[in-house]
């Protein structure tokens, strides 16, 4: 860390299912409830509202038109995704759309992309029509859509320009709209050692989630601090001259009602360990307690030390009204305990 204020962001999947219990039925409400968060979120002093793009899934889907109402309804909070698979991606129209979008948002998008997660979809990207050419990996597919993505909003020229449309003139054009700044506020969403190197190498931010798809055998959250402390010496090493953003995921419960109770338990877990898509992996464990103790094991845990932003992944099917007490109990009660302050006093 370099001795700025940590900020505090939320983290939502936007499930919506109808069930007992649910207070997200449909996906009308997954939409409206996570413009309504990121309004009250920004009311509370949060400084991020981030959203999961899932496809094929009762999840949100489409981020940008989220993102915008998000921007329209708000002034100060980031808004951002935690994170856009880009194997699903046209990279040039969503060049367009986030520029767009960050534009209406005067600056606030922090877009959050990688090659994805685990998904219900068998070969889902081709379905959207995006195959991978043969031999080419998910891993690398996605990374070759980023480059383009990239390129395209940082304004360098991606086709030819056709003579008969421009009155003569030659050359190549770049898409439009274009929005300075919006190239270092991607973020790509790494899980392993190896991947935070080379989104360093990229000059992307770092977004570490909840699990790292690898283990050493240490705790995760000294696993994913060590992540974090290759992926700022590569940036060092890369000679990238602006600071980089470091964002970490946890799942924080705090216990203040019979309610909470009710939900959450009273105790923290413990990390896990298993396979994902036959790759040992570990998983953070969820911090569940009373304000106090959250507190307490939050300003020990060595990844949210590490990082610059902590992303607090919310139940949003228990509603904005929950999730709004949920947030205000961790900036009051939580948050000042890992260096957070309200942005008022910055």
């Amino acid at each position: 860390m370099d001795g700025s204020p940590k900020r505090i962001g939320f983290l939502s999947f936007g499930h919506w299912q109808p069930v007992p219990g649910s207070q997200v039925r449909t996906g009308r409400d997954a939409l409206v409830q996570s413009m309504e968060l990121a309004v009250a979120a920004e009311e509370l002093g949060v400084d991020g509202a981030f959203v999961r793009v899932h496809h094929f899934a009762r999840q949100l889907a489409s981020p940008f038109p989220l993102l915008a109402a998000m921007a329209a309804r708000t002034s100060r909070i980031e808004i951002g995704t935690g994170v856009v698979d880009m194997r699903y991606e046209n990279p040039l129209y969503m060049a367009e759309e986030a520029a767009a979008t960050d534009l209406l948002a005067d600056g606030r998008l922090q877009l959050g992309i990688s090659r994805g997660s685990p998904e219900t979809a068998l070969r889902g990207s081709e379905a959207f029509g995006y195959i991978p050419a043969e031999g080419t990996s998910d891993a690398d597919f996605a990374r070759q859509k980023t480059a383009l993505f990239l390129a395209a909003i940082s304004g360098q020229p991606v086709v030819d320009a056709d003579p008969q449309m421009t009155g003569g003139m030659t050359g190549r054009l770049a898409v439009q709209p274009q929005s300075p700044g919006l190239a270092e506020r991607i973020w790509w969403g790494s899980g392993t050692r190896a991947t935070a190197e080379w989104t360093a190498r990229q000059g992307m931010n770092l977004m570490s989630s909840t699990l790292l798809v690898e283990d050493t055998g240490v705790p995760f959250d000294e696993l994913q601090a060590e992540q974090i402390a290759r992926y700022r010496a590569t940036w060092a090493d890369a000679g990238w001259e602006r600071t980089p953003r470091v964002s970490v995921s946890r799942s924080v419960m705090p216990i203040v009602t019979d309610l909470d109770r009710q939900y959450f338990g009273e105790r923290s877990g413990d990390d896990q360990v298993g396979l994902l898509e036959g790759v040992r992996a570990r998983f953070g464990k969820s911090y569940v307690g009373e304000p106090d103790q959250l507190a307490e094991e939050l300003a020990k845990d060595a990844a949210v030390r590490e990082a610059d932003t902590l992303l607090l992944t919310v139940p949003n099917m228990l509603g904005v009204d929950y999730n709004a007490r949920l947030l205000e109990t961790v900036v009051r009660h939580v948050a000042p305990a890992i260096g957070w302050v309200p942005p008022a006093e910055r």
